[in-house]
């Protein structure tokens, strides 16, 4: 480093300032050191010349740290001055001077720096505003000279537009002729071909109107409807899949070939997007839905079951077909048989749902709707055949008839099924009621018993709905069920109000039936086969007291019919009984013969009754007869002139109790069901020879028959003719004596089925009846 660098590195001294090396030796070693220090440094720095040139550098920053260091020593005598009291400038100056004159110096030299640097800087600042002035007026006017060159731009621009349109001219006029060239293409369906040809003119209209600035050429307004012809062939090429896979798989591959390719293809031009896949999607499964759900497919009034059967064929083949032959000719990612699955399941709901909100369905086309599609569908003869993959399973879709579609097709059903069932148990019953006015007797079976089919009919037709019923589902078989029960019970009383007309018309006279007892009893096996067979209508898992309602229902028909026979009965008995009893009785047997031989004449066809409502009807034909003796006795006909005649009405009683057994022992009666014991006992009453003891006859008479009443003991009396009226006081007392009795086990009731004469106040207890 020369001595010309280094006196310019040195600080400067103020002209008349000396060193304060003998005021200040510590001061004066220290400096020694740092010029020692400073030119070591320097010397290391500088020793190769090629660092010569960073010499402005070393000289900026040295300078800027002095002016540093003495900002530093301005504060630091400024608040010395503050410290030792010297305020103002003239403290501080005060603490100037007695600072050494080294440190004075380098504070000046500072300040000398500082005027320089604002010297420099506003220096720059007046070149830099005559530079900005300079740029100012240099772009005011570079704008005159654009807005001056614009027509040139616009004429350079036109004839690149030229120049271009000149190199592509042959290309233009050839669009034409491509145009029509392709549009042949896609009518001969080669549609790779017709779609190259078309990507060829429009990458040539990108070039064009990349070229051309934006702009358009009439020329290319064609290919808008040459795309959309291209998209709506491939659109019905992919629509045919199931009939071309088996015909023309290359032409479907084809058209799906093209919709991928166009699906993932960007232009540069301002134009939507071709979604080719997605038409390709909606062809296939409109075209789909067409083909086995199209409007001209769908079923007329009684044909839903063989439009169903053939979709039964038809649904698993289509599947198998898009398995096979559609699937290999379309991506992975389509999905065929799934989609072929989905799209049948969907068109076939909405086509079943538009087919429940047409006209109501008869009860078969319910019955066949509801168990195709609960059954057959899902079953493993369509959707869920072993033959089908997992992609075709559609039982997690929505189901092919909602909730409200089954209670809608239940419900027709059953209204339509009942509508049947009333209109054929009414022709059974109207063909029964038919032959009651025949010449000829009822029909019998192979054992004898009268016999009809109308029974087996009703309930054929009751069981044979609730059975098929079961086919479809429990709900439906429970309404069934109840309808045939109700229906049932409906018939029943049908049935008995016509037995009622029957027996109404014939007792008047108004229709005269041949065999009208006989009829009524065939009426009464037909109860019988009715009550027997009615099990047959409990389905499994329905409650047992369903069958309550019914049951009751036939044992009052059981009792009307019974009824109607006896009292054809009492008609016949009833005269007999009017001379019932006499003096002619007590002499003679011949009244009660009479009545054995009708009443045996009447009961003859009862063998033709099956059991146990033979013994039934025999059971009350032989009381309906001892409630008529017992009437004709209370009727006070015949009193007793003496002991003979006792002695021959009690004779009577028992000779005709036993008649009476014997009879109906040998009509088939079992003697504990019989009433004619009663007689009997009526005989102990009149057989008594001391009236005294009548009280006891009868409290032994009430405890057998607890019904006797005052009325039937006084008419008894009455018949013996010997008693007093204390004796008959007595007797009646009896009566009243202890609790009531209870009617033996087994014996009906009896005597309060006899009407009695009001007897004479007299013979009455203060609290009886007529007191």
């Amino acid at each position: 480093m020369d001595s010309t660098t280094k006196n310019e590195m040195q600080p400067a001294l103020l002209p008349g300032s000396s060193c304060p090396g003998s005021e200040w030796p510590e001061q004066e070693r220290a400096e020694r050191l740092a010029r020692g220090a400073a030119l070591k440094w320097a010397s290391g720095i500088f020793y190769r010349p090629e660092q010569l040139a960073r010499l402005g550098q070393y000289r900026s920053r040295e300078v800027q740290r002095t002016c540093s260091l003495e900002a530093r020593m301005k504060v630091g005598i400024r608040q010395g001055a503050g410290v030792l009291g010297l305020g103002g400038r003239a403290g501080q100056a005060s603490l100037a001077a007695s600072l050494p004159q080294s440190v004075v110096q380098s504070y000046l030299e500072g300040v000398k720096t500082g005027v320089w640097q604002l010297a420099q800087g506003l220096e720059a600042m007046q070149e830099a505003r005559e530079a900005l002035g300079q740029a100012h007026g240099l772009l005011r006017g570079m704008a005159e000279t654009v807005q001056a060159l614009e027509p040139l731009r616009e004429q350079v621009s036109q004839h690149k537009q030229l120049q271009a349109l000149s190199q592509l001219l042959p290309r233009l006029q050839a669009v034409p002729a491509a145009v029509a060239h392709t549009q042949s293409l896609i009518d001969a369906h080669r549609l790779l071909e017709a779609y190259v040809s078309l990507r060829e003119l429009e990458q040539l209209q990108e070039e064009t109107w990349a070229s051309l600035g934006d702009m358009e050429l009439p020329i290319f307004e064609g290919l808008g409807p040459l795309s959309e012809a291209l998209g709506q062939a491939v659109e019905a090429a992919v629509g045919a899949a199931g009939q071309l896979a088996r015909e023309d798989p290359a032409l479907l591959v084809a058209a799906v070939r093209v919709a991928e390719v166009e699906t993932g293809r960007t232009t540069s031009l301002e134009q939507a997007p071709r979604d080719w896949r997605q038409r390709c999607l909606r062809a296939l499964q409109e075209g789909l839905e067409q083909v086995h759900f199209g409007t001209h497919l769908l079923p007329g009034p009684g044909a839903l079951a063989g439009w169903l059967e053939a979709l039964r064929v038809a649904l698993p083949a289509e599947l198998a077909t898009a398995e096979a032959l559609i699937a290999p000719c379309c991506p992975p990612h389509y999905k065929v048989v799934q989609l072929w699955a989905h799209t049948l399941h969907s068109g076939l709901r909405r086509c079943l749902q538009q087919f429940l909100e047409g006209p109501e369905l008869g009860a078969a086309d319910a019955f066949t709707l509801l168990h195709w599609a609960l059954h057959v569908y899902l079953g493993p003869e369509m959707m869920g055949s072993l033959d089908l993959g997992p992609e075709a399973d559609v039982s997690q879709l929505e189901p092919l008839l909602t909730l409200e579609n089954i209670e809608q097709l239940e419900a027709t059903f059953v209204s339509k099924v009942r509508a049947n069932v009333v209109q054929w148990l009414q022709k059974a019953l109207d063909g029964e009621v038919a032959e009651w006015g025949r010449e000829q007797e009822p029909d019998t079976d192979p054992s004898g018993f009268y016999h009809s089919p109308m029974p087996a009919i009703v309930l054929q037709i009751l069981e044979e709905n609730i059975r098929v019923s079961s086919l479809v589902s429990e709900s439906l078989q429970r309404r069934v069920h109840g309808m045939a029960l109700s229906e049932l019970g409906a018939f029943l009383r049908s049935f008995s109000d016509a037995l009622i007309r029957f027996s109404r018309d014939h007792l008047r006279g108004e229709a005269m039936a041949p065999h009208y007892v006989s009829y009524l009893l065939a009426a009464l096996n037909h109860q019988s086969a009715l009550s027997s067979s009615v099990s047959v209508l409990q389905p499994d898992g329905v409650a047992l007291g369903a069958l309550a309602p019914v049951e009751a229902a036939l044992e009052e028909l059981q009792r009307r019919i019974c009824r109607l026979v006896l009292e054809a009965l009492l008609v016949e008995l009833q005269p007999l009984f009017m001379a019932l009893p006499s003096r002619q009785w007590l002499s003679s047997p011949e009244l009660l013969d009479d009545v054995c031989e009708r009443t045996a004449r009447f009961c003859r066809d009862f063998w033709r009754v099956r059991n146990p409502t033979v013994q039934l009807l025999l059971a009350e034909a032989e009381r309906t007869v001892v409630l008529q003796y017992l009437c004709a006795l209370m009727q006070g006909r015949l009193v007793c002139r003496g002991a003979d005649e006792r002695n021959q009405a009690a004779e009577r009683l028992q000779h005709d109790a036993m008649q009476l057994r014997d009879l109906f022992l040998d009509l088939g009666l079992e003697e504990s069901f019989q009433c004619a014991p009663v007689l009997l006992t009526l005989r102990k009453l009149l057989n008594l020879r001391d009236p005294t003891m009548l009280g006891l006859e009868v409290a032994g008479l009430r405890q057998q028959f607890p019904d006797v009443s005052e009325d039937h003991v006084s008419a008894l009396l009455d018949l013996r003719g010997d008693v007093s009226r204390e004796q008959r006081l007595a007797a009646l007392s009896s009566l009243q004596a202890g609790p009531q009795p209870s009617p033996p086990a087994g014996r009906r009731a009896l005597f309060s089925l006899v009407p009695a004469p009001t007897p004479a106040p007299s013979s009455c207890l203060p609290s009886g009846p007529c007191a």
